[in-house]
This record gives structure tokens, C-alpha cells and sequence, in this order.
């Protein structure tokens, strides 16, 4: 299937690695113009070598000046922006009960707050491409995880502003949509896997609660959500919350 994404400058916070990496990768074999954002010279360049399209911005995104910068100069070197993945994000385990105020609101800053920032320096161009957002957000938000309040606070954030967005938006027919992530296989997911006393029976047991195939979810089938979304293929859908997870948040989980 043509999505009919060619030639369509896309800007992906955090498209270095991980799920971002793989938008990235996925934009670039179906023709867009995948921009990185993000904070890595050096991964950001390594994407875009091997990618051999596109383009990248070194950026600090919890520095609303240079969240507005790196919208510019996509502005400045395409003329246009027909699209924005929200994705840059980190689980940083911020709790209630050891966590504190200075932790919250910087894990709000690293997770929620450039999500509008980016999406505010954009609107102008977006509204005349008529272009797309996708949010990426996570399970947290729904089903809890524990010791994650802040990161589970974000992501409730960005499902929240998808909706809004969606229902502001609409005047100039830009379509908003999220994608919601449970446990997806990562660099990421797989450091954290390898901290933890039985790394290879905790995988396990998080498989086997995974209704679909007890496996996890590969980047590449988030990716290819996103893009389906972001493209004139779901050019009727938007303020939706997309789960791909393999039925994990809304399945029973004790299915056998």
C-alpha cells in the first residue's frame, strides 16, 4: 500500500533511538524526509548516514529556546513541516513516596512539556501542509506501574492533549492521534531488563502476560502505526488513543 508519505518532511523528537530510531527508519523507506531532534550529535548523524536522507538538529529539549530553534530551522531549510512525532522520553522513575518536587516537575520537562512546545512552534506550518501529529505515549498512564508517577503523570499529559489537540485542531483539518505503548522491545527496555536480579525469567514472565504471541512488541510494528497515521491512509481518524500492544492494556491478562 502507497501511504502516500513521499517526499513529506516529518520531524521526530528523540528519532535517534529506540522507537523514535525506528519512525525514522520507516519514514526513510517510504519515501518522507525524516528531521531528527535530539540531544545526540553523534546518534543523531549516525541515523541519518545510514538512512542516507533526511536531515538532523541537535537539540536540548527540556530548553524551550532551543525546542523553538530546532522548529525554525526546519522551517528555514524545508520551507514546510507536514508532520510532528512526539516521541523523546525516558521512564525515570520518579515515586511519590522518594521522589520529590524538583524530580517531578524536571521528569515533567523531559516528558510532557516540549510535546507542546514542539507541536506550538510548528502549528503556523502545519496549518497550511494541513499535516499531521502523532503522540507517542505509554500504558503508565492507564494501568499504572508503580514508583512512576512522574513519567505516569506525563503520559497521561499527552493522551490528554491529544484529544485536545484533535478537538482544537479541527478548523484546520490537522488530524491528532497517539499511539499507546506497553512493553516494546528497546536498547532502552533491555538496559533496564539487564538491572534487575533474574533478567532472563522477569522477560519471561512479562511475555507471559502478553495476550497476543506472549512476545513483545517490535518497533517496527509501533512505527508502523505511526506512519499509517500520519499519512492520508487515516485521513478520517483523529483524537484516538492506538494501542499497539498486543492486546496487553485491555485484554485479561490472566487469559490461558
Amino acid at each position: 500500500m502507497d501511504l502516500q508519505v513521499k517526499n513529506k518532511v516529518i520531524i521526530v523528537s528523540g528519532g535517534a533511538k529506540g522507537i523514535g530510531e525506528g519512525i525514522v527508519r520507516v519514514l526513510a523507506a517510504e519515501g518522507a524526509i525524516p528531521v531528527i531532534i535530539g540531544r545526540s550529535e553523534e546518534d543523531n548523524i549516525k541515523v541519518i548516514a545510514e538512512i542516507n536522507t533526511g536531515s538532523q538538529i541537535v537539540a536540548e529539549l527540556t530548553n524551550p529556546a532551543e525546542c523553538e530553534s530546532a522548529i525554525r530551522a526546519v522551517i528555514e531549510k524545508y520551507g514546510r513541516i507536514d508532520g510532528l512525532v512526539n516521541n523523546a522520553g525516558v521512564n525515570d522513575s520518579v515515586s511519590l513516596e522518594k521522589g520529590n518536587y524538583e524530580q517531578f516537575i524536571a521528569s515533567l520537562h523531559k516528558n510532557l512539556v516540549h510535546y507542546y512546545l514542539l507541536a506550538h512552534f510548528a502549528l503556523p506550518e502545519l496549518k497550511k501542509s494541513k499535516g499531521a501529529i502523532v503522540n507517542i505515549g505509554s500504558k503508565t498512564a492507564e494501568t499504572g506501574q508503580g514508583n512512576t508517577s512522574a513519567y505516569a503523570a506525563a503520559n497521561g499529559g499527552r493522551s490528554a492533549l491529544t484529544r485536545e489537540w484533535a478537538v482544537e485542531l479541527l478548523p484546520y483539518s490537522i488530524r491528532v492521534n497517539a499511539v499507546i505503548v506497553a512493553e516494546c522491545w528497546t536498547p532502552l527496555y533491555e538496559t533496564w531488563i539487564k538491572t534487575l536480579p533474574d533478567p532472563e525469567e522477569k522477560l519471561k514472565t512479562i511475555m507471559s502476560k502478553i495476550p497476543l504471541e506472549q512476545r513483545m512488541t517490535t518497533v517496527k510494528e509501533i512505527a508502523n502505526m505511526v506512519i499509517f497515521l500520519l499519512s492520508e491512509r487515516s485521513s478520517h481518524t483523529t483524537g484516538q488513543l492506538i494501542h499497539v500492544d498486543g492486546g496487553y492494556t485491555h485484554l485479561d491478562r490472566a487469559i490461558s
